[in-house]
């Protein structure tokens, strides 16, 4: 799914317009942006949670030359699937329509 598909979604479900459809997924997304970037965790329950990660800085190897490189430390989202949701995708019944 795609953002777009998204707004097409909720436009149809909820008799929106597209561009109020669009403002409402993109101030969800931009909501879950700014708690990441202060380094909040976002919960969603039944669905997941996402947290920032931070990585040390390790030596890489760049694939053409075979040189090794050094990548810096860096901070990455991680999202963690709830219990829900990992029951309904491997076909159990609990949360199911």
């Amino acid at each position: 799914m795609k953002k777009s598909d998204l707004i097409s979604a909720l436009s149809e479900k909820e008799s929106l317009r597209g561009k109020e459809a669009s403002e409402i997924v993109n101030l969800v997304l931009g909501g879950f942006t700014n708690a990441l970037r202060k380094r909040e965790r976002i919960e969603i329950r039944g669905f997941g949670s996402f947290t920032v990660r931070e990585y040390p800085p390790y030596l890489g190897k760049n694939p053409k030359t075979g040189q090794r490189v050094e990548v810096g430390s860096k901070k990455l989202p991680y999202f963690k699937v709830g219990k829900e949701l990992k029951e309904m995708v491997n076909g159990g019944k609990k949360g199911q329509s």
